[in-house]
């Protein structure tokens, strides 16, 4: 979880640096546009930054920044399939993955979405090139990274059975371990005494039944003769009373 909390304050550092070269974003996809004679329709998908780039880039000022667009939203993507290994799944978080994913799909239409307050780069656009050119392209870093900020507030919410480090390991049993490492610890740290009492107590236990077993013994021997004539005491013979 750290590490993809990491990865997701380097992207953010990025962009910033992204962010204040936006006229020169603009310039860059106007320039291009022109060379592909393409100025009519927004500039609506990442496949299409990409194809500027690789087909109607005439210098390296403009080839530089959109470069740079188009390996943040890399960056973003793998994040996205990093995060989906750091939680087991929830509706919320897999949600937003997913809205996450659609957006950085290199095929997906941005021409509708606009990111709001506190985001201020559509308000950098005339309204021309908002509305009809670059208000979805501007819009797709800082609603991907909002979104990105949400699953990291709703997966901290959780509870940590459900959170997997990055490697793929389970927090079930790193939070396990130290319990069982603690009851063990307990056992062997329990005093000989005490041990011994128990032996000690079991052996008068054992004692006490073998004693009793004895005299049950004897005592059912003594019904035994007395039951079969047998006189208690020393015999005396007939008629010579004392």
């Amino acid at each position: 979880m750290n590490e993809a909390k990491e990865a997701l304050r380097n992207i953010e550092q990025n962009y910033k640096l992204f962010l204040q070269q936006q006229f020169t974003f603009i310039g860059a996809l106007q320039h291009t546009r022109e060379n592909a004679h393409d100025m009519i329709r927004p500039v609506a998908s990442i496949s299409q930054v990409q194809s500027y780039m690789d087909h109607h880039c005439n210098n390296s000022t403009d080839r530089r920044i959109l470069s740079m667009f188009l390996n943040i939203c890399n960056d973003l993507s793998k994040l996205c399939h990093k995060l989906e290994t750091v939680h087991s799944g929830n509706n919320i978080t897999n949600g937003i993955l997913e809205r996450c994913k659609m957006l950085l799909s290199h095929s997906n239409d941005l021409s509708a979405i606009r990111a709001k307050y506190p985001h201020a780069v559509v308000n950098h656009l005339s309204c021309d090139e908002a509305k009809n050119h670059y208000g979805g392209v501007v819009s797709l870093i800082p609603i991907v990274l909002d979104c990105m900020k949400e699953w990291v507030a709703h997966a901290e919410k959780l509870p940590r059975r459900t959170l997997y480090n990055v490697s793929g390991g389970s927090a079930v049993s790193e939070k396990r371990a130290p319990q069982d490492a603690a009851a063990r610890a307990a056992i062997s740290q329990t005093p000989r005494s005490v041990h011994l009492e128990a032996q000690v107590s079991t052996s008068n236990k054992d004692n006490v039944q073998v004693q009793e077993s004895v005299h049950v013994w004897k005592k059912n021997l003594n019904d035994t003769e007395n039951h079969s004539g047998k006189l208690k005491g020393p015999w005396k013979p007939p008629g010579r009373h004392a």
